[in-house]
């Protein structure tokens, strides 16, 4: 045999036993790895953690989906404070005042309190007091109209959180998913890379291959071993995002399922239209903080009319706990009082003004989120044609390389 067909044999020998080293690698079954194929911290004895799992956890730890719905809870709240300020009040006011007898009354005078303005030395009030207000101004309208919009945003709000951070969930468990088959692949490769740098060795030794293939061969071990290093910190960082939003300790393993790796069909991204971006639910959240805003107009605008308020007592106001005094002295009062607005310096009419320029930064807002959410979506779609039309190409590819391979 000459010596180049000598070389050749080596070389498809060589080249036939990584294709069985490598099939061999993906049908074997996970055991204990060697140093230099060992699994990190993150997913060691760790059981897969289902997506929908990820998510249930995510909704329950501190998050600011979490304070969204406190904050939600906080606006309910106020709702039902301006629902409670149509109805009376109802309080019992209790007193007792002892004022000291006046000095220098004439011989045989009855006892007098010292203060002109007191009924009696010793004076009794026990009363049931109902009050309110008459709302003929619309503040107690306004403002129960200005809560419910609050509470409608903060719901709105609520659900904007809870898709950021179902969003965040999703990214940060595809990336572990994505690490892991990396660092997956990196293992392969090294073994691979390892077995032809033993391979060449041997080669070298029986006098087939010159030292330069040896070098060759243990710079690409090298390669694929920091290759792998780089895969395995990958897995880590990721490892440690999805633990966060789940609320595991930073000691406890995860891991997630395997990557799906069926192809993604064109009709699931090219199902939304440009016209579902106004049903985002921030748009709802935008158009109850400014039906709020325009509510507080109202609410200046009332500080400025005239208030009616009323005032109802019953009980006795006595000087005396004795029965007779005490049946002399008891009764029922009434009053309403009509306050008139005159002159405040301006402050009634700055808050009006301060509430308009309120409406016109939340229509200001509005009209930022409608130009960035309408390139986002157009954005978003531009990039899930082209990822499709990527995979396609190489599925396509791959369908071309096979029927070629199996022709030859």
């Amino acid at each position: 045999m000459t010596g180049v067909a000598r070389r050749n044999a080596v070389v498809v020998s060589a080249l036939v036993a990584l294709l069985s080293i490598a099939a061999n690698l993906r049908a074997q079954t996970p055991s204990p790895s060697p140093p230099t194929s060992a699994v990190t911290p993150s997913t060691i004895n760790a059981s897969p953690l289902t997506l929908d799992e990820a998510l249930q956890l995510a909704n329950v730890q501190a998050s600011t989906y979490q304070g969204a719905i406190l904050n939600e809870r906080i606006a309910a709240e106020d709702v039902k404070q301006a629902q409670a300020a149509f109805l009376p009040k109802v309080s019992a006011p209790l007193s007792y005042i002892y004022t000291s007898p006046a000095l220098g009354l004439a011989p045989g005078e009855p006892r007098a309190p010292s203060f002109i303005a007191n009924n009696a030395i010793s004076e009794y009030e026990a009363l049931a007091n109902v009050s309110g207000d008459f709302d003929i101004a619309g503040k107690l309208r306004a403002t129960l109209a200005k809560n419910r919009a609050l509470l409608a945003a903060a719901h709105a709000g609520t659900d904007v959180a809870k898709r950021a951070l179902a969003q965040a969930v999703i990214e940060a468990y595809y990336g572990l998913a994505l690490a892991t088959a990396q660092r997956i692949a990196a293992e392969g490769n090294l073994a691979a890379a390892e077995e032809f740098e033993r391979i060449t060795g041997l080669m070298l030794s029986g006098g087939e291959v010159a030292p330069v293939d040896l070098t060759r061969a243990q710079l690409q071990t090298l390669s694929r071993r920091d290759e792998l290093e780089r895969a395995r910190a990958n897995e880590e960082i990721a490892a440690g995002a999805l633990r966060v939003l789940v609320g595991y300790e930073f000691t406890r393993p995860i891991s997630t399922a395997e990557l799906a790796l069926s192809q993604p069909v064109d009709s699931e991204y090219q199902q939304f239209k440009p016209d579902d971006v106004a049903r985002r639910p921030e748009f709802t959240q935008l158009e109850q903080q400014l039906h709020a805003a325009r509510q507080e107009i109202k609410i200046a605008r009332a500080d400025r009319l005239p208030a009616l308020t009323y005032s109802i007592n019953g009980g006795f106001d006595t000087d005396s706990l004795k029965g007779p005094r005490l049946k002399e002295h008891s009764g029922v009062s009434a009053a309403v009082s009509l306050t008139i607005p005159i002159f405040d310096w301006g402050a009634t009419r700055s808050k009006e003004r301060q509430a308009n320029l309120k409406v016109q930064v939340a229509e200001n807002e509005r009209t930022i989120a409608v130009k960035g959410f309408t390139q986002q979506f157009y954005a978003a779609r531009a990039q899930a044609a082209s990822a499709a039309a990527r995979i396609a190409r190489r599925i396509s590819s791959g369908g071309s390389l096979r029927g070629l391979s199996s022709v030859t």
